[in-house]
């Protein structure tokens, strides 16, 4: 069994790799870290978790216990990350980052299996990506296989648990109850994120990005629409996206009759597209959970590709509540 440690573990990502971690059949939970609950039952914060018997550990918990061989998911706030990552590399253990902290840096991995994943295999530090830039990468990366577009639009909404387990997010919700919110307008902190992974699929492309929080619990629908300088040939787009995932266990790329749905995804690691051609442009609809595909799922994929076991061990379990 493989030993893992959550730190900054009450979050919401962190609570849904808590959840899939507890069905995994080749792990065992040894520290759950918070600063802010420690000592609390786990089921008393995450109703979802009621049947779990774990507590949360006082801070310094998971230095303290962590050993050569382990692995700790770093879920804490962004900025955060930095100050504990070095020492656990230090003492043996591999690390998968849920911030934000090392997704620019040389010396991670970017958590993205389904462009990197050899070098997740024997990666010591793996940087998770935001969700917002995995729903993209998901929707754009076959197109390297049609060609270079001349423009790439990206319209997302966004769940409002994309906003992180704050105070004021027991507030935004009734903000946001009847509205669609675009924020992040002059420069939504995801955009370098995506543009740094276009850039590395050759999609060198300007970039629209227009994210929006919607009135729902969870879950997330990107459209990117890539225009091209030509007429494309349908058959040959949709050839592209069937090939590029015929072998990916948790992507599904619809038939035409069929559009993605954030609640067949929502309590996944799951992601559903939709593919049309319209003359020289490109649509693509991508829904997938926030949460899941988009954070903890992600970091339980890459766990497992870390360690050698199927991608999917663990990520069978479906929320029963979103």
């Amino acid at each position: 069994m493989t030993r893992v440690h959550i730190w900054g573990a009450s979050g919401y990502a962190a609570a849904e790799a808590i959840r899939y971690l507890e069905a995994h059949p080749h792990v065992t939970i040894v520290t759950l870290e918070s600063r802010s609950h420690a000592g609390a039952a786990l089921a008393d914060v995450f109703p979802l978790l009621r049947a779990s018997a774990h507590h949360f550990d006082e801070s310094g918990a998971t230095l303290a216990r962590v050993a050569a061989g382990d692995v700790v998911m770093t879920a804490g706030a962004h900025n955060e990350a930095r100050s504990i990552v070095p020492s656990l590399l230090v003492l043996g253990a591999r690390v998968i980052d849920l911030s934000a902290d090392y997704r620019f840096d040389a010396n991670a991995v970017y958590g993205f299996p389904e462009q990197y994943r050899e070098q997740i295999a024997d990666a010591r530090l793996v940087a998770n990506p935001g969700c917002y830039p995995t729903a993209t990468l998901l929707a754009a990366l076959p197109l390297r296989r049609i060609g270079t577009p001349t423009q790439l639009i990206v319209d997302a909404k966004s769940g409002i648990t994309g906003a992180g387990r704050a105070p004021s997010v027991a507030s935004l919700f009734a903000e946001v109850s009847g509205d669609i919110r675009p924020y992040g307008l002059g420069g939504h902190r995801h955009q370098p994120e995506i543009e740094a992974q276009m850039a590395a699929l050759d999609l060198h492309a300007p970039l629209v990005f227009t994210p929006h929080v919607v009135p729902i619990a969870r879950g997330m629908l990107v459209d990117l629409y890539a225009v091209f300088d030509r007429t494309l040939d349908p058959l040959a787009v949709a050839e592209a996206y069937a090939q590029a995932y015929a072998s990916n266990p948790f992507v599904r790329v619809l038939s035409a009759d069929r559009t993605p749905s954030v609640p067949a995804v929502v309590g996944t690691n799951d992601a559903e597209l939709r593919v049309d051609v319209i003359g020289s442009t490109v649509r693509v609809i991508c829904a997938i959970d926030n949460l899941g595909k988009g954070a903890a799922g992600a970091a339980v994929a890459n766990l497992n590709i870390m360690l050698g076991y199927p991608e999917e061990t663990g990520l069978h379990a479906r929320a029963i509540l979103a």
